[in-house]
């Protein structure tokens, strides 16, 4: 059998999941794939490569399989440490058979989901092509391709698929209270101004109704959505739950802002983008989702401030982000 295998991280080692041996052993996964998977039998296997690992916590592996007509089949396993999330699978299985498939008149689609391997702690989804939304993040973006991704968090919302969970504003604000406190442990210069800005958070979410609360998926980002052509694919719902709709495109807005200082050195050098996004889902809703959506926009602005701290590359951005958080506050109490 000669199969390309790739682990760069070394996920083998990893002692809480101790199965990924198998799960990337040629041999072990055509059994196991002959056995549960109907798509896989009368194929050969040609690549098992691990493109995503977070140790003791989880692993994404890309299976790629080719069948007697010499046509591709590539298959994403994820896998999670805590244990198989049978919840994940039946939630994107209940969208894919509920008007999320291939075939959705709207062009709005979620990957297929395939099948769950317990023992590996793993379910498999088809793979799908295209680029994510982030990589067509330019000034030139298509306005009608930025009023969809309000399609895509709108369509998801009106899903009446119960979440098991839920996630309010108070949990939002806990959040930052567990996570900014690290930057002052990293950054004591800037204690005062940190605290200052949780109180505005603590003002702005204590006076923002949670109302019209809905399925979402609590981490809507441009990475999150897989573009081809004229369909798009919602993907990584694991975070799905009970929310503010608001906080979907908030959390998007806010990535896009943070994107746009990074890489084009101007916070709001994407704004046509944003406005379109939140015209249009306002449209599809109400006006007054503006309120909300800024508050969360503001919040996860606050969050990456945090999250600018984990990445060496991002280091150099961490006051620029502060400086942007404090303005977008100054704007809020004097408007």
């Amino acid at each position: 059998m000669n199969v390309f295998v790739s682990d760069p991280f070394d996920s083998v080692a990893d002692i809480k999941m101790p199965f990924l041996s198998a799960a990337i052993d040629p041999v072990q996964v055509e059994e196991c794939f002959d056995r549960c998977l109907s798509i896989a039998r009368n194929t050969h296997l040609e690549k098992i490569e691990v493109i995503r690992y977070k140790p003791g916590r989880r692993c994404l592996i890309e299976y790629e399989l080719i069948n007697d007509f010499g046509q591709k089949i590539t298959l994403i396993g994820k896998v999670r440490a805590k244990g198989t999330d049978f919840h994940s699978y039946e939630l994107q299985k209940s969208l894919w058979e509920t008007g999320f498939g291939d075939d959705s008149f709207d062009g709005i689609s979620v990957p297929e989901p395939m099948s769950i391997i317990p023992e590996w702690q793993m379910w498999l989804q088809r793979k799908v092509e295209g680029v994510t939304f982030t990589q067509l993040l330019t000034p030139n973006n298509n306005v009608l391709l930025a009023e969809k991704i309000a399609e895509v968090a709108h369509k998801l919302h009106k899903t009446n698929i119960s979440p098991c969970r839920s996630h309010t504003m108070n949990d939002e604000l806990r959040i930052l209270h567990e996570r900014i406190p690290l930057v002052m442990q990293k950054y004591p210069q800037w204690q005062e101004r940190l605290e200052r800005i949780l109180e505005e958070c603590n003002y702005l979410g204590n006076n923002t109704p949670e109302t019209n609360v809905c399925g979402i998926h609590r981490d809507f980002y441009p990475d999150q959505v897989i573009v081809n052509n004229q369909r798009l694919y919602l993907i990584d719902l694991d975070l799905y739950c009970q929310g503010n709709p608001a906080l979907d495109i908030g959390n998007f807005i806010a990535h896009i802002q943070e994107y746009s200082l990074r890489v084009f050195g101007n916070a709001r050098y994407l704004q046509d983008l944003e406005t379109s996004i939140i015209q249009r889902f306002t449209q599809l809703t109400s006006d007054e989702f503006r309120v909300a959506i800024e508050v969360y926009t503001i919040l996860t602005l606050v969050r990456h401030i945090y999250i600018s701290t984990l990445f060496l590359e991002r280091y150099s951005f961490t006051e620029s982000l502060l400086n942007l958080c404090e303005q977008r506050f100054s704007i809020i109490r004097n408007s």
